[in-house]
């Protein structure tokens, strides 16, 4: 089978996608997080696309119980020695969102940073990562993860907004913003951790709101809320408008 633009991009890049500016928010969305949850460190939290497991690593700092899956053995492999670094021990397991093998099991699922949904490249795929995640939530279970907003590019320049916030890590050039799909083409540029550099031919999916919430109330989620997703800032106050380039979704499972 072809390897995607995403296995590609995650194959080795751990150490490089741990200095990038996007991931540099952790422990204010951590505390985001724990207030959502009312600070009750008895949940059982799924990670869904850890990535190389910053979130997971600083909530079970925290004391909270956590798991984190991944595609990408290479950002697993870097989550497990920043584990074994912290002298904590967290399940890092590979697997892809769209088929796992978890049921009723997790009172919370986070997906944080795009990780995985909106990557995928069909719609029915990234469909699939929501029914997955749903599956291995038990009722009443809490849903936290953030997307692409697809009200941002309809009003503003997906290349400007790359260029404001330039810096040293990957770099993204934007082809088309298709309007009919609401998938923006571009081109990634990166260095991978051995020096080499890449580049790739990529597209990702916009969402606007009322996609979402179709979607996550066919799979039994009934409160779902939208604000924006500031990184490292992530808050109830921040209602979602055409200026944030991610939303932040909460959503509950009755």
């Amino acid at each position: 089978m072809m390897q995607q633009w995403y296995e590609k991009l995650f194959e080795n890049y751990g150490e490089k996608y741990d200095k990038e500016i996007f991931v540099q928010g952790t422990t204010g969305e951590c505390d985001f997080i724990e207030k959502e949850l009312g600070y009750d460190k008895s949940l059982n939290i799924l990670d869904v696309g850890c990535g190389t497991g910053r979130h997971a690593i600083e909530l079970t700092k925290r004391g909270y119980m956590i798991m984190g899956i991944d595609l990408s053995e290479s950002q697993l492999e870097r989550a497990r020695e920043k584990a074994r670094a912290n002298h904590l021990t967290i399940d890092f397991l590979k697997h892809d969102a769209r088929d796992l093998p978890f049921e009723n099991q997790f009172d919370v699922a986070i997906m944080l940073c795009e990780g995985g949904f909106p990557l995928m490249e069909t719609d029915e795929m990234n469909f699939e990562i929501l029914k997955n995640v749903a599956k291995a939530l038990k009722d009443s279970a809490k849903f936290i993860f953030t997307t692409l907003n697809g009200l941002f590019p309809l009003y503003h320049s997906i290349n400007d907004f790359h260029g404001e916030h330039h810096h040293e890590g990957a770099h993204y050039k934007s082809d088309t913003f298709d309007l009919i799909t609401f998938r923006d083409y571009n081109v990634t540029t990166f260095i991978d951790d051995d020096g080499y550099k890449h580049q790739l031919a990529c597209n990702e999916r916009y969402y606007v709101p009322s996609e979402i919430t179709w979607q996550l109330q066919s799979l039994g989620f009934e409160k779902i809320e939208f604000f924006g997703a500031k990184i490292g800032a992530y808050s109830r106050e921040d209602k979602l408008t055409k200026e944030d380039y991610e939303m932040l979704v909460v959503a509950e499972k009755m």
